[in-house]
């Protein structure tokens, strides 16, 4: 196909490869090729393809990760043709397309490829699938290539497939391709200079980007290209740099992808004559973008990730620092179109521990749009598809269930026919699910619109003080907007672009969902997102305002000053994963008949008899549930016996053992038994404070029934019980090597005082005329500490050594005594 040639892709080094990879499609179904940023692989590679031989004149569908990338590969393959978007080359991504009849070249995002999949698995008229930029390994990537691998091996064995990327582990992503022809793009286009940091800066990054960017405006030329974690952070840098005064030459533009496209190409086009250009970008601009001019890239090191956290069952984004991949592919942005520079925001030690590639999203990110695929798909087994990482069987069976619960799975994991309906579109399962649910209430385009808020960020900016998560509120401004009362939106701080973005976006969903124009009840908005997050119902804690038990047993806090604290049931759209109680960004006020109506397959009567640490007590009760979270509570007259146990059990775990009634006698008796496991007793129960706790069923349990608070463990016998955790044959051993009291020479039984560091015996002198020699315990290994005491049981000496003290001490402590005591 003729290519419009120009300076700029005449020396596109992605030329130099070009020959052998039409070679080893000549005869190979599948290829990897790996080429440098910059060298032109995105656009140059579809046109070259396009008319070779085994094409037989098919179209050619080529996979981007982000809309943005999608829509300019577009645009610049046209241009390459001299044609426009829509002739030879088009695209389809969400809320956008630009196709013709004649379209061969489909530049599509990738979640686009596996619905065309799904509803053909011949990918009839398809000759080539192009896996562009592949290193950024999201789901959708990785689906698509593992049931495109599965078509090709099952039904197309005429369909090709190329996997492309500047930083990709291309041996092993080739041998999962049935060991396919590995090609390399040597060199990029320009060289690129690298600038770090001398060391690690404390400041906020936003200052640092700020004060890097006024750097390289004064030392570099032409246009910048920074790139940041998230939308917050770029708008912080750029109040920042528009308060430096940088000059009336210097453009500020942000690009990220919560923009609109207008907003975005504006981002993306040449800087007016005379002008510079600051892009301040997301990882939006890391991969198949060229923007205009960009010679210098400032690297903050950071990336903004989804991630999914099994135990909560909550996604989140998390910030972290970039792989070496991923830093190589914003450097290459400087030199796309001459030598650049990259400045690098951390040190070169820094750089050596960055990791090599960033965890693939199948790895971190909920994965019930991929099991709801799969089971369309009718894989039941993740094994029968090749994956480069195999999904996570945890995940995968939490995914399985949440699935369930949304009608989408049968019992058996088998894809039912609401699940078929909810795979049609193109969206998370939650929000089919709720959108087809609320309209079999009649509050189908209620539906539509919670579920385009809860698919996009926050469309109101909320004063500190005026803060709340009530999804009516962004229902308000939405229908604000839609009638055109732009003065009122304002009051409630809306966001135009964004608000105007999701009334498209309701647009379209309406006619995919066939739903008609209806009154809205905002007060329904609730029982919408209950639909959605039948896990996240959540019921107001007793007497604490803002604070809910969900229904997936999670807990959850409104901010303080939120009025939508005060509704005793609401239903969350969207929470933070953090530990503890998560924070509610987004939920709305549901109806206890709403939830009795619609969710009646959750509730049940369970007995819930637990510890309540602040009475010290246990608290039986009869509670209905719904899943975990209880709709009602009736106190329970008559407990169950086993469960009363059990609560008190672990409510002495929790005070301690401290709280039962220790006295001397016992107190002695865990003396005793510690001093004979510590001289080689193992067989002996262990009486140290972990081990008690540790098996307090097995050596108190048997004592404490009928017991329902701590003032009741005061009646227990400790000694006698610990006694008991004693067979007769450790009883013995016990008393005879550790004993209780000991005889003296005048007939007396002694008691033995363990509860020092060394036993003792405290008795009077002449008790102990006869001894020759001082007593012992554990079979003579140990010798008692002798307290000698005077008829009046004043100390007279101390001793372990009472043969020695008859010879020597005595004569003195004798004539002591005669002038005390004559008579003794």
């Amino acid at each position: 196909m003729p290519i419009k040639q120009d300076t700029m892709t005449s020396t596109l080094p992605i030329y130099e490869i070009i020959p052998k990879l039409k070679d080893a499609f000549s005869s190979a179904p599948s290829v990897v090729l790996q080429a440098p940023p910059g060298a032109g692989k995105t656009t140059v590679v579809p046109l070259e393809l396009i008319d070779e031989p085994w094409m037989k004149k098919k179209r050619i569908i080529m996979l981007e990760p982000r809309r943005l990338a999608a829509r300019s590969a577009a645009h610049r393959m046209a241009h390459m043709l001299g044609e426009k978007v829509g002739e030879t080359v088009g695209y389809r991504v969400r809320m956008d397309s630009q196709m013709g009849p004649n379209t061969r070249i489909e530049v599509v995002t990738e979640g686009i490829l596996n619905r065309q999949l799904q509803n053909d698995p011949e990918l009839s008229g398809v000759g080539l699938v192009i896996f562009d930029e592949f290193h950024e390994r999201s789901i959708d990537a990785d689906l698509g290539l593992a049931l495109t691998l599965d078509v090709q091996e099952g039904l197309r064995d005429d369909l090709k497939i190329l996997v492309m990327s500047a930083t990709l582990d291309g041996e092993r992503i080739a041998k999962l391709m049935n060991n396919a022809p590995l090609l390399t793009s040597e060199g990029r286009a320009y060289d690129v200079e690298y600038r770090y940091l001398d060391k690690k800066s404390n400041d906020r990054i936003e200052s640092v980007t700020a004060s890097t960017v006024n750097k390289a405006l004064n030392e570099e030329t032409g246009s910048i290209l920074v790139f940041l974690p998230g939308a917050g952070e770029i708008e912080r840098t750029r109040r920042l740099l528009e308060d430096m005064n940088l000059g009336q030459d210097v453009m500020i533009c942000p690009l990220f992808g919560m923009m609109t496209f207008k907003e975005q190409d504006q981002a993306i086009s040449p800087a007016p004559k005379g002008m510079r250009k600051v892009v301040l970008a997301t990882a939006i601009a890391e991969t198949s973008l060229t923007i205009e001019g960009i010679r210098v890239v400032i690297d903050s090191g950071q990336m903004r990730l989804a991630s999914y956290d099994t135990r909560s069952g909550m996604s989140g984004l998390v910030t972290s620092m970039v792989s070496k991949a991923s830093a190589d592919q914003r450097a290459g942005r400087a030199g796309r179109l001459e030598e650049g520079v990259c400045f690098r925001l951390w040190t070169e030690a820094s750089n050596r521990a960055l990791t090599a590639f960033s965890e693939p999203e199948i790895s971190r990110v909920d994965l019930a749009q991929l099991v709801l695929s799969l089971s369309l798909w009718g894989v039941a087994d993740m094994k029968q598809l090749k994956w480069l990482d195999v999904p996570d069987v945890a995940m995968v069976d939490q995914a399985r269930e949440l699935l369930g619960s949304l009608e989408a799975l049968d019992s058996y994991g088998v894809i039912t026919e609401h699940g078929k309906k909810i795979s049609s579109f193109p969206m998370h399962p939650r929000l089919a699910h709720m959108i087809i649910k609320s309209d079999e209430c009649g509050m189908g385009l209620l539906g539509l619109y919670s579920a385009a808020l809860m698919d996009e960020r926050d469309i109101l900016n909320q004063r500190p003080d005026n803060r709340t998560a009530d999804i009516r509120l962004r229902l308000e401004a939405l229908i604000h907007i839609k009638n055109g009362e732009h003065r009122e939106a304002g009051r409630l701080g809306v966001k135009v672009g964004p608000a105007k973005r999701l009334l498209k976006q309701v647009k379209l969903w309406q006619r995919n969902f066939n739903i008609k124009e209806q009154p809205l009840d905002l007060n329904k908005a609730g029982l919408c997102l209950a639909f959605a997050f039948p896990d996240r119902i959540g019921g107001l804690r007793h007497n604490q305002t803002g604070s809910y038990l969900l229904s997936g047993g999670r807990g959850a806090k409104i901010l303080n000053d939120d009025p939508l604290g005060l509704e005793k049931f609401i239903a969350i759209g969207s929470l933070d994963k953090g530990k503890g109680d998560a924070r509610i960004f987004l939920a709305g006020a549901i109806d206890r008949n709403d939830l009795e109506e619609h969710f009646m397959y959750l509730i049940n009567n369970v007995e819930h008899v637990i510890w309540d640490e602040r009475h010290k007590q246990v608290r039986a009760e009869w509670q209905q549930r719904l899943s975990l979270m209880p709709l009602s509570i009736i106190k329970t007259q008559k407990p169950d016996g086993d469960a009363v146990k059990k609560a008190l059990l672990q409510g002495i775990k929790k005070m301690g053992l401290e709280c039962l009634p220790w006295n001397k006698k016992s107190i002695i008796l865990r003396s005793r038994l510690k001093l004979l496991k510590e001289n080689g007793h193992d067989d002996v129960l262990d009486v140290s404070d972990v081990a008690l706790i540790n098996t307090l069923d097995e050596w108190l349990g048997p004592y404490i029934d009928g017991i329902m608070n701590k003032g009741g463990l005061s009646k227990l016998d400790m000694t006698q019980i610990l006694m008991n955790a004693l067979d007769y044959n450790q009883q013995q051993k016990l008393n005879e090597l550790v004993p209780a009291h000991i005889k003296v020479p005048s007939g007396s039984s002694i008691t033995i005082n363990y509860e020092h560091a060394t036993p003792t015996l405290e008795v009077k002198l002449q008790e102990m005329f006869g001894a020759t020699e001082s007593p012992t315990i554990l079979g003579g290994k140990i010798p008692l500490t002798v307290h000698l005491l005077s008829p009046a049981r004043r100390p007279l000496q101390i001793t372990t050594d009472l043969k020695g003290f008859w010879k020597s001490s005595y004569v003195d402590v004798k004539k002591e005594m005669k002038g005390r005591y004559p008579k003794h």
